[in-house]
């Protein structure tokens, strides 16, 4: 026998169809199921959390909520001016990198940070000068805790290679972390959560693929002729069914009775099971229930409390991350004491226009108060131009100047 006959499929295993992973069948080395299998890795387990609608609404809203707010650069001070002259200013409100927008550079980071725990984004410097911010994917960073308590992080090259980087050239943003080096998996420790929900996605499809699905049943007392059995059919599937024949009076013979199906409890067992499932993934990532389109009777007058909690209570502590571990990597010790980072959440928390005008009119000193801003600065809030502007006078604004409808005057 030769060495590599061993080696060799016997004609009865070359018959055998072929091996499955995760009980998906695969044909060949072409075939799309087996190449998505390959491509996820881990088995796809990331996709199928992304498939789950619960998660991938939780997702969106956070990682696009945080991806929109403007983020600046802020000097210490009465004025509090924004630091436009300093290159991280430019990377967090212009331009992180050549290929995307701040909201895209955020969103991206903010979705490995809430899947992995953490976000690594390579800082690209120029001299001293931070000129851009290159986001890593998912696994290719490992930190640890060098000497002199500073974090060294093992990076893999598009090509392979190993590259060692000091903290100062990282952007790390964890999530909660025990050790305080690396952030915990929200997807890993609710894997369960979403195996559970994929399971009863999967007992819905099974329902409606081979459930009886029928509204009712037509009783007669005696059997049906062929010819009755067809015409009674031909009658029902072409003048009884449709939206079309909603609430139309259908007409039995031969003392035929109808006899509509009722929800059972295990109906509404299945549908408050998934509801749970949904309520899980809320609480994992703490989004508010009507936000995921879950509770019809918050919406309403409770809509601008709903948007206020959701920015204190699930937004805030990842802006207070972010923006501490911005100064943290983009800034020298000495900047750190005049300079910080502010997320502007004025967009979200903005009410009603009946209490803008309330308290932009208090805010000027209606009502005996003492005046917090001024006309400009309200203005600035409401996005419009100050009113000191040169082509003020010609948007039709007044300028200052009494207009006098007596006729000029030669001498």
């Amino acid at each position: 026998m030769k060495m590599f006959d061993m080696f060799r499929r016997k004609p009865e295993a070359q018959s055998r169809p072929s091996a499955s992973a995760s009980g998906v069948t695969f044909t060949g080395l072409d075939d799309p199921a087996f190449l998505e299998y390959v491509r996820s890795g881990q088995n796809g387990v990331e996709n199928k959390m992304l498939r789950n609608t619960a998660a991938l609404r939780c997702l969106t809203l956070l990682c696009n909520g945080l991806g929109m707010l403007p983020l600046s650069l802020y000097r210490e001070g009465n004025d509090k001016q924004k630091a436009t002259d300093h290159p991280a200013h430019k990377l967090v409100r212009v331009k992180p990198n050549p290929y995307q927008t701040p909201m895209e550079f955020k969103s991206q980071m903010e979705l490995l940070l809430e899947t992995e725990g953490n976000a690594y984004a390579r800082i690209i410097r120029s001299g001293s000068r931070p000129i851009h911010l290159i986001p890593f994917e998912k696994g290719r960073v490992t930190g640890k805790l060098g000497s002199g308590w500073r974090m060294q992080y093992q990076c893999t090259t598009e090509n392979g290679g190993q590259l060692t980087l000091d903290q100062d050239e990282i952007l790390h943003i964890r999530d909660l972390s025990l050790d305080g080096i690396e952030g915990l998996s929200r997807r890993k420790l609710a894997s369960e959560v979403f195996e559970l929900a994929a399971g009863a996605q999967r007992a819905a499809s099974n329902v409606f693929r081979t459930g009886v699905m029928a509204g009712g049943a037509i009783e007669v007392p005696n059997a049906l002729s062929e010819q009755a059995y067809q015409r009674m059919k031909q009658s029902m599937d072409e003048e009884y069914s449709g939206a079309e024949n909603v609430n139309k009076w259908m007409i039995t013979e031969e003392g035929a009775t109808a006899k509509p199906f009722a929800s059972t409890a295990r109906d509404g067992q299945q549908i408050e099971n998934r509801n749970h499932q949904i309520e899980e993934v809320a609480r994992l990532y703490g989004v508010p229930r009507p936000l995921l389109m879950m509770d019809d009777t918050s919406w309403g007058s409770g809509i601008e409390q709903l948007g206020i909690f959701f920015v204190q209570y699930t937004l805030a502590s990842r802006m207070q991350a972010w923006e501490e571990a911005l100064a943290r990597s983009l800034l020298t010790d000495r900047e750190r004491e005049t300079l910080f980072f502010k997320f502007n959440v004025r967009a979200l928390l903005r009410g009603t226009l009946k209490d803008q005008a309330d308290y932009f009119a208090k805010a000027l000193g209606a009502g005996g108060h003492q005046p917090w801003h001024s006309a400009d600065e309200v203005r600035e809030l409401l996005d419009y131009p100050a009113t000191d502007l040169p082509h003020a006078t010609q948007l039709g604004q007044p300028s200052g100047k009494k207009e006098s409808n007596e006729p000029t005057k030669t001498t």
